[in-house]
């Protein structure tokens, strides 16, 4: 079964098109990436499927059920902005995702922390954007979830904060979950991925593995994705 499955998936904010009959299926054990410009619909296809909104029309199920409080236990979700509040610091963080968290791995976490150097007494407010962005994608990624959402973990930091990112991301990842990475940075996640959807104007272009794009288009994913959005206007 899929864990990730989307039929005739629409949304509209009053009469704005978010996502127009969305339909799409991720498997157990692949790295996704969801793919397409800025306002293409990415963080409202990532929202659905966290229950954080509610379809217009159209299914989002996640492991067969639709979003819910059951489903909270399948899905590790990392927001395009960061949620934290500024007054925590580290320890009253992992405090805070054990607390909410059974699945939460807080030895992995205090790991990941420990090799970047940041102080367990470090607040939110104290920290650079880049470690903020690291901090959170730590704790995201040290649930064992089934599935993780990514919304652009690389969107807005340095190469080298990305870099470390993407190593993150792949160390801590359970090859049995699967992991949803949305971003418009093609080129940095390309390597890792092993399928990708791109989308444009909340339509579905593309639902592809990278291997069948490299094999049958000849081109790496970085280079097709240019060249379709270069006509998807």
């Amino acid at each position: 079964m899929a864990i990730l499955e989307c039929r005739e998936l629409t949304k509209y904010f009053d009469s704005s098109l978010a996502l127009d009959h969305v339909s799409l299926t991720v498997e157990p054990g692949r790295i996704v990436g969801l793919l397409g410009p800025n306002g293409s619909g990415k963080s409202t296809l990532i929202k659905l499927a966290n229950g954080l909104l509610v379809p217009s029309s159209g299914v989002v199920t996640i492991d067969g059920h639709a979003p819910g409080p059951e489903t909270k236990e399948l899905v590790s979700y990392l927001p395009e902005r960061t949620y934290l509040s500024g007054w925590m610091n580290v320890v009253q963080l992992l405090d805070f995702f054990c607390d909410f968290y059974p699945d939460f791995d807080r030895d992995a976490a205090e790991h990941m922390l420990t090799a970047l150097e940041i102080s367990p007494k470090l607040r939110i407010r104290q920290m650079s954007k880049g470690t903020r962005e690291k901090v959170q994608l730590i704790l995201v990624m040290s649930r064992r979830a089934r599935l993780y959402l990514l919304d652009e973990p690389i969107g807005g930091v340095d190469p080298a904060t990305r870099d470390y990112i993407i190593h993150t991301i792949l160390s801590n990842y359970n090859e049995n979950a699967s992991l949803v990475i949305s971003t418009h940075l093609i080129a940095d996640v390309e390597n890792v991925l092993d399928d990708v959807i791109f989308i444009n104007k909340g339509r579905i272009l593309l639902q592809q593995s990278v291997d069948q794009i490299r094999q049958e288009k000849g081109c790496s994913v970085d280079e097709l994705f240019r060249e379709v959005f270069r006509y998807a206007e």
